[in-house]
């Protein structure tokens, strides 16, 4: 009955127990008759009082397509779990006062990300920061977590079919492997590509043999670094072919895809191309996230309504409310308000079934770009049509045999954006967000080895600035320390810097203060950038500060920063005003630069300091 599961447990069993130490947390172990210990039974199981499963989710989904109003999604999850379930009993109670039901998705901590068999010591350092941990989450359904909002835990990462034992161990209904095709993590510390995309099938075959609901791919993810709409759709096609060949069950499989508000007919067309070719059955729509956010809260809030009433007018199934959390972890009486102004948007939008062509023109651009992406990914030579993508089509393949191809895909080009972050990935295209709302390809740079007119190309004026070299002496290391594998503002900082004329040496993400220091050194680099969006700085950058003291070169280099200065929401505004009055010498740096910054004035403040010093 957990063929698959045992299987995966006995031959990662080296990671099952470096996971149990490095968390701390007891996992599934082997007796020496070779049997597996410590595994529960598939759902529906009870736990902690309450039967669990993921088809708890599923019947949201149902009431969301009877009601048509999308359940809401929001997302909450602190260091520990009291702090987690005292946070989110401001959004059950918000929820009771409404008459409403909530699907809440449990943020984990950012460790999660790292193989805890490789990088044991970079989750250590980085411990307690980003969500809830992994014995937190055992602790939050012991306190009542999920008794009455299903729950889904955030397990992306190198290993998310550990994180997803240790979620059906804790009790949670449901989680959330994707990105599992999308060429979206990579970097130190991040395992190559097809280990990743063999491990996110590990983690759906356990959901499948387990019966717990999983968001399977995202489309947003993609979008948050520059990929389309169509390249987003035939990554999540895939991911859904995978979870075919897994044993998973359409009702329990949901994609997850970005609305902008930023033009409502294109949201409505993107739903759409979705909801026509997608096999799983929920759809949870989240709203863009700004990467630079107005300092106007209530502008902000307009803005995610306008994503809102997209959601609704589309038909998803879920949508994730947002709070002010360009700041850090958003607090649950924050969340609570946002789920307040969701439910008002959702109460107080007529339904109304839009009919522009410009709809089903957009619609069909984005399909004939995910049709080209497939047909080159499994290299069929023919036009493939959207309603030939259902079960019967992924059946012709062998597991083995699809995952090779989608591997083949990301390392040649075929599936690829502009930020692609894996350190095995070709990276060629270039997109741009047109006045309209929509990212198209610039000309010139679609897809390789794909026929450019099946993508839509931008008719504005673009200027692709030429590969140069270096016009300045000095040299730069760029990269994030600690867990933390945001690496969106980090590209804008290495790009400005190019521009710029400096060299760029990129380590990406997920990188120990004390290697961005040696590496510094050894390429005697004298500028160097460091992020962290865990609120972990002040402990991390100044480990940057005395290695380079301890190599000597500290009067050599010049060490800025950014990223948040705290990772709760209501934290914030202390650090802020603290850097007011301080500086930012105490994060052991020589300026903090956080979200919302210009890279521009960033590399004027360098030119200046550089000159300062005399390098």
């Amino acid at each position: 009955m957990q063929e698959k599961t045992i299987q995966i447990i006995t031959e990662d069993y080296d990671r099952v127990k470096a996971y149990a130490e490095t968390f701390g947390v007891p996992m599934p172990t082997i007796s020496k008759d070779g049997s597996i210990d410590g595994l529960p039974v598939p759902y529906p199981r009870e736990a902690c009082g309450v039967l669990r499963s993921g088809y708890r989710i599923y019947e949201l989904a149902q009431q969301a397509e009877k009601t048509g109003m999308p359940v809401q999604n929001p997302i909450l999850g602190r260091n520990t779990a009291e702090e987690t379930y005292k946070e989110a009993l401001e959004m059950y109670n918000m929820a009771e006062k409404l008459g409403i039901q909530l699907f809440h998705f449990v943020h984990s901590e950012a460790t999660r990300h790292i193989d805890p068999l490789n990088g044991r010591e970079l989750i250590e350092q980085s411990r307690g920061k980003g969500g809830i941990t992994p014995f937190g989450e055992r602790k939050l359904v012991e306190l009542g977590g999920g008794s009455i909002h299903p729950m889904r835990i955030n397990a992306t990462g190198d290993t998310p079919h550990l994180s997803i034992i240790n979620a059906l161990l804790a009790g949670f209904d449901g989680t959330d492997i994707g990105p599992v095709i999308h060429v979206h993590y990579g970097g130190r510390g991040i395992h190559d590509y097809k280990t990743k995309v063999i491990n996110g099938f590990r983690a759906l075959e356990i959901c499948g043999e387990h019966n717990m609901f999983v968001q399977i791919d995202s489309h947003k993810h993609l979008n948050n670094i520059g990929g389309t709409d169509g390249m987003a759709l035939a990554m999540c096609l895939l991911a859904e072919g995978l979870g075919i060949l897994a044993g998973l069950p359409a009702e329990l499989s949901a994609v997850q895809m970005n609305v902008t508000g930023l033009n409502l007919l294109a949201d409505l067309a993107t739903i759409k191309a979705f909801k026509e070719t997608m096999w799983s059955k929920s759809l949870i729509a989240v709203p863009e996230t700004f990467q630079n956010p107005p300092g106007d809260l209530v502008a902000e809030s307009a803005h995610f309504a306008r994503m809102a009433i997209s959601a609704i007018l589309g038909g998803a199934h879920f949508y994730r409310p947002k709070a002010a959390e360009s700041v850090g972890i958003p607090t649950g009486a924050s969340m609570a308000k946002a789920i307040w102004g969701t439910h008002n948007v959702f109460e107080n939008t007529i339904k109304v079934d839009i009919r522009d062509p410009y709809i089903e023109e957009r619609k069909n651009e984005i399909l004939s770009e995910a049709m080209a992406v497939l047909e080159g990914v499994l290299g069929v030579n023919r036009t493939l049509a959207p309603d030939e993508i259902r079960e019967s089509f992924w059946r012709k393949y062998d597991k083995d045999e699809l995952i090779d191809k989608i591997v083949h895909a990301g390392k040649a080009g075929i599936m690829d954006c502009p930020r692609a972050g894996g350190w095995d990935l070709k990276r060629y295209v270039k997109t741009h967000r047109d006045k309209d709302g929509i990212k198209r390809y610039v000309p010139g740079f679609t897809p390789l080895n794909l026929a450019a007119e099946r993508f839509a190309v931008t008719s504005e004026p673009v200027v692709v600035p030429e590969d140069k070299k270096p016009t300045r002496k000095q040299k730069m290391v760029l990269a994030t320390v600690g867990a933390d594998a945001h690496v969106m503002g980090i590209n804008l900082i290495r790009e400005a810097f190019e521009t710029a004329g400096y060299e760029v040496i990129y380590l990406r993400g997920m990188n120990l203060p004390e290697t961005v220091a040696e590496v510094a050194a050894e390429a005697k680099a004298e500028v160097i950038g460091v992020a962290n969006l865990l609120g972990l700085g002040r402990e991390l950058f100044p480990r940057v500060q005395k290695r380079l003291t301890e190599l000597g070169m500290s009067d050599k280099v010049v060490l800025i920063a950014g990223g948040r200065i705290a990772e709760k929401e209501e934290e914030h505004a202390l650090f802020e005003e603290k850097m007011t009055k301080e500086g930012p010498a105490f994060l052991g740096v020589e300026a903090f630069f956080g979200p919302g910054t210009d890279p521009e004035k960033c590399v004027e403040w360098t030119i200046k300091a550089l000159e300062r010093k005399g390098l």
